[in-house]
């Protein structure tokens, strides 16, 4: 296992759900919720302040596939937003796992805590990013590999997303 802090990110079209974990790569937890900023790009310059203040080896963004794994307009705009998040923060690497049910996950482990209604909004992005994250140590942690594909953004072609390097299979 590698040692260092990462930084998982959860995007969503409102707002951005940020955790972070332990050196040793064991527990991830949440940060912050940031406002999501198409525009100023705002959240983008935080988030690459957080890494730089934390000094992150790397970026994990959750990458919302199909439940058969396909790709669709979701997990074409999170790539746009990780390739934006690349820029930002490189050399740090940004790799792109596998979120499938984050999300779902999140809501029911709030639900299951107590956390109820309108409370629950803006915790359930860094909780999904916590899911997220905790499934990529996880899954580096049985498989001894970084999970997920590290985003290249220089080379990234118009289109459809940007180029892919590594392994797509996400964090299992």
């Amino acid at each position: 296992m590698r040692e260092g802090i990462r930084i998982g990110v959860d995007v969503g079209t409102v707002r951005v759900g940020l955790a972070s974990c332990d050196p040793g790569g064991v527990l991830a937890t949440p940060v912050e919720t940031l406002a999501r900023d198409v525009r100023g790009a705002t959240d983008v310059a935080r988030l690459a302040g957080i890494v730089r203040e934390c000094q992150a080896i790397e970026v994990v963004v959750g990458w919302p596939r199909t439940l058969s794994g396909n790709e669709g307009a979701a997990a074409h705009a999170v790539r746009a937003y990780a390739v934006a998040v690349a820029r930002s923060v490189a050399p740090v690497p940004v790799r792109l796992v596998d979120e499938r049910l984050s999300t779902v996950s999140a809501h029911r482990s709030l639900r299951e805590a107590g956390v109820r209604g309108r409370r629950r909004r803006p915790v359930v992005d860094q909780a999904a990013a916590v899911v997220i994250l905790q499934d990529a140590l996880d899954a580096e942690r049985a498989t001894g590999r970084p999970p997920g594909s590290v985003i290249v953004p220089d080379a990234a072609p118009e289109g459809p997303g940007p180029r892919l390097h590594g392994r797509e299979a996400g964090p299992g």
